[in-house]
């Protein structure tokens, strides 16, 4: 009887050895920006591959769909935003979402079609920001550290041209969404831009911005999740791939000081 049943025994083990490699595949599904945030998560894809973990990103064009995505826990994570739009988001909102690592840093730049350097900037100039109090904040405290305007806070991440107690060259603020403000270089004398929005329209931040945040910025774009998964350890090992050699190496070789690694 044991000798019948013993290449059967053998099939079944077989079997399951084979199904549960397809079963240890688990997904993760993380929302992102295009540029660089989903490019530089599909270099950790391969990464996590190896693994198990079957990542999967889901590109957003704003900066509201993939906060709101995780808290409704339609994708696990995000990666997207910087620290102090988080922190703002979270206030605004009464939530908890958590930072599980930082990735790397942006560096915020000023941008225009109408005067090569920031000298040329003429009286009652139209500059246009984002209209969200993290990165408005950023694009005014860039003008402010070059001197075009003086804030009542100097070191408020979420000031607002009311918050502008100086204003020498009569500067006119339009503040838009974050993703049109390529759109708007044409039409203004000078844009604050979200280097992924820059990046996405083709401008170099290295080479075309007229005003450039330094290395030591504090906006580094982050890795989020919820608290309830956080410790998750399909989201620890993204959090390991992102802070790798490799995506490092990638950053660096990609983005050519566009972008820079955080870690």
């Amino acid at each position: 009887m044991n000798k019948l049943f013993a290449p059967l025994a053998a099939l079944l083990l077989l079997a399951g050895c084979s199904s549960g490699g397809n079963t240890d595949s688990k997904k993760l599904t993380v929302a992102a920006t295009a540029v660089p945030h989903a490019e530089i998560l599909k270099q950790a894809k391969p990464i996590l591959a190896k693994e198990g973990i079957d990542l999967d990103i889901k590109v957003f064009a704003d900066y509201v769909q993939p906060n709101t995505q995780v808290l409704e826990k339609a994708v696990d994570a995000n990666y997207f935003q910087s620290k102090p739009y988080l922190d703002d988001f979270n206030q605004r909102h009464n939530t908890h979402l958590t930072v599980v690592t930082g990735v790397h840093i942006e560096p915020f730049g000023a941008y225009s079609r109408k005067i090569k350097t920031i000298d040329q900037l003429p009286d009652g100039a139209v500059v246009s920001l984002p209209n969200d109090p993290s990165n408005g904040g950023r694009a005014l405290l860039l003008l402010a550290r070059h001197g075009l305007i003086t804030l009542k806070d100097p070191n408020s991440p979420v000031s607002s041209p009311k918050d502008i107690t100086a204003n020498p060259k009569n500067l006119k603020f339009r503040e838009l969404e974050a993703a049109v403000l390529p759109r708007t270089l044409d039409e203004v004398d000078l844009a604050l831009i979200n280097t992924n929005y820059a990046l996405a329209a083709g401008l170099n931040p290295t080479k075309d911005a007229l005003l450039i945040e330094d290395k030591d910025s504090p906006y580094v774009n982050v890795l989020v999740s919820r608290d309830d998964n956080k410790d998750d350890p399909r989201v620890q090992a993204l959090a390991k791939a992102l802070t790798s050699p490799e995506i490092k190496t990638y950053i660096q070789q990609q983005y050519h000081g566009a972008v820079l690694p955080a870690f």
